[in-house]
Parts: structure tokens; sequence; C-alpha cells
């Protein structure tokens, strides 16, 4: 096979973590060039699995992010920072605005990895997210070309960490009668509080992993959504690729299903506890069952209680922007659920769309959005409006409102349910990065995500406020 020499890397590329990089200050180690969008469940997943692969070839290997751009918020470098810091990134990252480097490379799709070799040489680019043993066997490979004789490298000095505060990026909420449920996604925990933002009692270790046991032993890794039904909440663990429970009268954790590798479950073949789920981001139920928005398949699960069974709801598992029968839809990163009855609302985030599933007819129709590269920030009739990046739904318990977290344009949107419009709801600050709403009688939460804080905001008075949570 005839190899070449790596493109060196655009000098324009906006490297937002680290001093720049170039391909030939990584000769003698393995160098692995990794082409995502911050918007991506696929990449998302991808991501996870190279950064086991680095603790794998400490020596070995050295990976580069080239992230490129797909959303207009996105050209800005701050946002993909605050996304490399929340997906735990440990190598350096740059913003490739004008898709050179992808151009350079001959890149046709994200995630993708270009391995270059010690030498300085282009070997083989990789493309998809489920390419871990591949990549693995291939990286394995080139060290063992030399003969494990790998340079080691000095670490990069590291730029742009985020405040160390007491909350980082919560991205999940769920309310009661007394207590607010938040996921401190960024600690891989999560908090009990009072309405008011008192801390009660804490689930996991604060360290990423997955295991069982009492609060104080289980462990969490980027746990996002929530959902509470009676005296369990159910958390869509994200980075562990599982479904969770936390037993909210001793406070046990358990796991319900996934095996904590990413994977496409498949009806029938086994124990919900044997089967794979892909970046589940969100949960919401009954109790019954619980429904798993899994970003990561594009696709909605549910997993039926009392047969401990996960079973298909809605989503052929391909990407993209389709209504009809419910299996046969389409979908692009479903990344919130909100109920009400027999109406299951779901927030597309990579198509900017709002979908409604009626689940008793098994039927997809799309209430906000035109298709997967169609965005903005337009309120007015559904067919007009538009969002970007919509993450978080709640059902407002006093009125036929549904409230969006539109993430990426910073604010609260509000559609009125019977067919009626989507407006921007005014609120006395922008938001940053809102990942999460929880709705309850006068009030509404929200996580806005960014910011690491969680508000709370009174619906009748129109008074905002930041919660001290573990302050």
């Amino acid at each position: 096979m005839t190899v070449h020499a790596a493109p060196e890397l655009p000098a324009q590329l906006q490297w937002l973590n680290a001093d720049p990089q170039r391909i030939e200050t990584h000769r003698g180690r393995v160098l692995g060039l990794v082409f995502w969008n911050a918007a991506s469940a696929y990449c998302h997943t991808l991501l996870g699995e190279l950064t086991r692969l680095q603790s794998k070839f400490p020596l070995g290997l050295t990976l580069l992010g080239i992230h490129l751009p797909r959303f207009d918020s996105e050209l800005d470098g701050r946002l993909v920072l605050k996304a490399a810091n929340r997906l735990g990134i440990p190598f350096p990252v740059a913003n490739d605005r004008g898709w050179s480097a992808w151009q350079h490379y001959g890149i046709q799709s994200w995630p993708s990895v270009a391995l270059v070799d010690t030498r300085g040489r282009l070997r083989e680019v990789f493309t998809g997210d489920d390419q871990a043993v591949r990549l693995e066997n291939a990286i394995r490979g080139l060290v063992d070309e030399v003969g494990g004789a790998v340079l080691q490298a000095d670490p990069p000095r590291r730029l742009g960490s985020e405040p160390r505060l007491p909350l980082a990026f919560p991205s999940g909420l769920a309310v009661g009668e007394n207590h607010l449920y938040v996921a401190d996604t960024g600690h891989h925990r999560i908090l009990e509080c009072t309405h008011s933002g008192r801390v009660l009692r804490e689930f996991g270790t604060g360290h990423g992993d997955l295991v069982d046991g009492a609060a104080e032993d289980a462990a969490f890794r980027l746990p996002r959504g929530l959902c509470l039904v009676r005296e369990s909440l159910y958390v869509a663990d994200t980075g562990n690729h599982a479904l969770r429970r936390i037993r909210l009268l001793d406070g046990a954790v358990e796991t319900l299903a996934g095996t904590g590798r990413p994977g496409t479950p498949r009806e029938g073949s086994g124990k919900a506890l044997e089967l794979p789920l892909n970046q589940p981001w969100d949960v919401v139920g009954n109790l019954d069952r619980i429904y798993i928005a899994l970003a990561g398949s594009n696709q909605v699960w549910e997993y039926e209680l009392g047969q401990s069974r996960l079973k298909l709801t809605a989503g052929s598992g391909d990407m993209g922007l389709a209504d009809g029968q419910a299996r046969n839809a389409m979908f692009a990163h479903p990344a919130a659920l909100a109920q009400v009855q027999q109406t299951l609302y779901i927030a597309d985030a990579a198509s900017s769309a709002i979908r409604s599933l009626q689940i008793a007819q098994g039927q997809v129709q799309t209430l906000v959005g035109q298709g997967l590269y169609e965005f903005g920030d337009q309120d007015g009739q559904r067919r007009d409006a538009r969002l970007q990046y919509p993450l978080a739904l709640a059902l407002d318990p006093a009125s036929p409102v549904l409230w969006i977290a539109d993430s990426y344009n910073g604010c609260l949107r509000r559609l009125r349910l019977g067919g009626g419009d989507v407006a921007t709801h005014e609120l006395p600050q922008t938001l940053e990065q809102p990942a999460a709403l929880a709705a309850g009688p006068g009030s509404l939460w929200i996580a806005n995500t960014g910011a690491h804080e969680v508000l709370r905001y009174d619906l009748g008075t129109g008074k905002l406020g930041r919660l001290p949570i573990g302050e």
C-alpha cells in the first residue's frame, strides 16, 4: 500500500484548549486526528471510546480533535470549548471554521479518525462511531511496527478550563412536591435538593464509573435526563449507556438496562441488562413503563417495568426527519421527552425539531422543524418557526404549553399545544446552552448548563433567581 505524508494542519485552525499543534511535532508516536461535531451524538460515542483507547496507549498514542461546525452557533469557539469541557475531552481541540483540515484530509463524514504513523505518514481513515475495535487493532499494529519504541510526549499546556464550582454542566432536572433533583453531569452525580436549592442527599461518588449499590458507593458517568415516579428516580446515565434507578426510600442505585458500552438493542434478544444502549439522553414515564430517548441510535425505546424488558417504540434507526408509522419514522438525535397521557413529545435536537408521538396509534408527527439542516431563531406559526438545537422540554401543569430550552439560541421558547404558535419567552437574562427544564405549579426550573447553575423562574411574577446549590 502506498502511503504519503500526512498534510500539515492549516494555520487558520482556532485552537481552543492548547497551544497550536503541528503534525511534525508529534513524530515518534501514533497520532489520531479526530474529526467531530459538538452536536453529534455519534461523535460523543466515539469520543468516549477514544478516551478509553488513549488510556490503553498512554505513551504510544496522541489524539488531536478537529471540530467541524454544523450550526451557526458552533462558529463561536467559546461554545465549542464548552462542549469539549462538558464531554471531558482530555486532548487538544481546534475549531475548523472553514473546514480546511477536513478538505486537506479528504474526510467524508463525522465522526472520522485519521491515523498517522510514527513517521508522520497518513495510514488510514476510520469513519463512524462503531470503530473502537478496528481503531484499537490499528493503533496496536502501528506501535508494533516500531517495536514499541515510541517517543514520550510532554503533555500540552491546557487552556480554557472551566471554573471550579459546586455544579458542573447540570443537564437533568426532575421536580416533585417537596424535592428538586439535579443531574450534576460534569461531577457524575445526582443531587436531591429542596425547591430553593439546599442539598439534602447526594447519589454517586463523583467519579465517572458504573457501580450499583448504596448512595455513597454507587457511580454514574455523565448522567443527564431524570424522571421521578413516586419513590423512584430514573436516570439516563448517558456516559455509561445505561438506564439506572435510584430507590429514594433507601438511596440504593441499580442498573435496569445497558451494558456500559454503546450499541443498539435488539428486541427479544435477551434481558435488558444484557442489551446495549447508545447515548440515552432523557427518560419519562409512569408506573408501567419508562420511555428512553436514545440519541445515539435515533430511536425511542421503552422499558417495561413489570417484565424488565426493552421494546422499540419509535424510530427506524436512520438519521433524518420523517413522519408516519412510529417504527418507520426517522429521528435525528432525540434529546428530550415530555409525556401527557398517550402523547409523547420529543425534542429532536439535530433536526432542530419538535415531534409528537401518538403512542396508541403509533404515529409520529413533526410540530416544528423542516429538515436536518433547517434551523434558525424565529417565532410564529409552526411552519415558519425555527429553533437551533433544542435540548429540553417541560409541560406546563397549568396550561396547554410546552416549554422548550432552545439551547444554541440561548433562550426559552413556548409552544402552545393544540395548533398554537411558537414564541420566545422573555427572561431577565440570556441563557447559556440550557439543557434541562422541570415545571411545577407556578415555577419553572432551568438548567443553565453552560453557566453551571440552576435557575428558578416564577411564572407569575417573572422573577428569575439562581439556586445556591452546594454553596
